[in-house]
């Protein structure tokens, strides 16, 4: 039987998520996010091993993330290595220190990717029959646009056959991506596979998975909370008797002279005004957060999030959302559907609404046929007929379980 180990690599120093922890040590339904990951392999049986890369200064932090592993898992745990200045030399030093006890296959896989399935690593192990590398990848099904030198318009349309969106585990054999790995220091490469590229090796694909995600900003946290409460054994049954509630939620903007855009539904719509807000104005995601709150009994936007606080000036609405989903969890509660309606005269949606929706869906972890988005007009009258401002409603549905007696 081969003897494969998975190297985690976890030295970065991200803090995009928030807080003073990188977000590898970040906590996530109960453990940290670098426990969820590193449990992901040492708990398979066709996995030998598994080392984790660190940087030199998170020896505590990685003490105390991975002490509540299980015994089973403990004796597969090799002690960390310290990883370098960037990513490419961090796994170049994690492969360097196998070689004593060499593997016949690595699985190189990114600390802050916590939820990678079992199909998923059998699956690029399987390919190793065959070819010397393997990467989990998705096909990309959105179209593509590469935009002007200013960000503000599409310059060209990307045809998107052929094109996948890697992901980790990106599993060798051993011998061949070291050898890989060193003949490639100083040079720059993107992945472990172009590694494999730059040395003559031929990367296979193997399907990843859509939950197979990047723990980025504050939404990936969400997102990944609620894949782990349905993955659950322990989560409120499907034949638990739950509590429907639906929330309602409005907002209005000014339009102001100054700025060339509006950011709707986290997306950047290009416009000649702006809009007058504390935050970055986004309408859709204020009144969306309001409706989620209103299901929840929960006050309002401005509660959580009062205006009269600095900190929130320019802020991006999609921490305002987090803030609602997160709320959402600690009652044990499911989002099932949204119904957002925007309401102005200008600009014209049409060619922005699959963008939004798509936004939407990836923000809140809910299939596009959860996501209802519609836009219509006043037929001018009144402040949006005018076009003096854009309005929005938001509908929210959700269950919670009833509480027991």
């Amino acid at each position: 039987m081969s003897r494969n180990v998975a190297l985690i690599v976890a030295a970065g120093r991200g803090h995009r998520v928030g807080g003073p922890l990188p977000k590898q040590y970040r906590r996530l339904s109960g453990g940290a996010i670098l426990a969820h990951s590193v449990t992901a392999f040492a708990r398979l049986a066709s996995i030998a091993a598994v080392r984790v890369v660190i940087h030199p200064d998170d020896a505590e932090h990685y003490q105390e993330a991975l002490s509540g592993l299980n015994a089973d898992m403990q004796t597969k745990l090799l002690a960390p290595v310290a990883g370098g200045a960037s990513r490419q030399e961090s796994v170049r030093l994690g492969l360097e220190s196998l070689t004593e006890d060499a593997p016949d296959a690595v699985l190189i896989h990114d600390g802050a990717r916590p939820l990678v399935s079992e199909a998923v690593i059998e699956r690029s192990l399987t390919a190793l029959a065959q070819d010397i590398g393997a990467i989990a990848a998705l096909p990309l099904s959105d179209s593509l646009k590469r935009a002007t030198p200013d960000g503000r318009s599409i310059e060209q349309n990307v045809a998107r056959e052929g094109l996948w969106r890697a992901q980790t585990p990106q599993t060798f054999r051993f011998g061949d991506i070291l050898a890989a790995h060193q003949a490639a220091r100083g040079q720059h490469a993107t992945d472990d596979a172009t590694v494999a590229e730059m040395h003559g090796a031929s990367v296979a694909l193997v399907l990843g998975d859509e939950e197979n995600i990047k723990i980025t900003t504050e939404a990936d946290m969400v997102r990944a909370e609620q894949i782990l409460m349905d993955r659950s054994d322990d989560r409120p049954a499907d034949s638990q008797e739950w509590r429907v509630k639906v929330g309602l939620g409005y907002d209005v903007h000014r339009f102001s002279e100054d700025g060339d855009h509006l950011m709707l539904c986290a997306v950047r719509v290009p416009f000649e005004r702006g809009v007058a807000s504390h935050s970055d104005g986004d309408v859709a995601l204020h009144a969306l957060v309001d409706a989620i709150l209103g299901a929840l009994g929960d006050g309002d936007i401005g509660v959580h999030f009062p205006p009269s606080d600095e900190k929130w000036r320019g802020a991006k609405s999609e921490i305002f959302v987090a803030h609602a989903l997160k709320l959402l969890l600690a009652r044990h509660g499911h989002l099932d559907h949204i119904d957002i309606t925007l309401i102005c005269e200008q600009p014209k949606l049409s060619l922005y609404r699959d963008e939004m929706r798509d936004r939407l869906a990836s923000l809140l972890g809910l299939p596009l046929s959860a996501v209802s988005l519609k836009a219509t007009t006043t037929e001018r009258l009144g402040f949006t007929g005018r076009a003096e401002g854009i309005a929005a409603q938001a509908v929210a549905t959700v269950r919670l379980p009833v509480e027991a007696p």
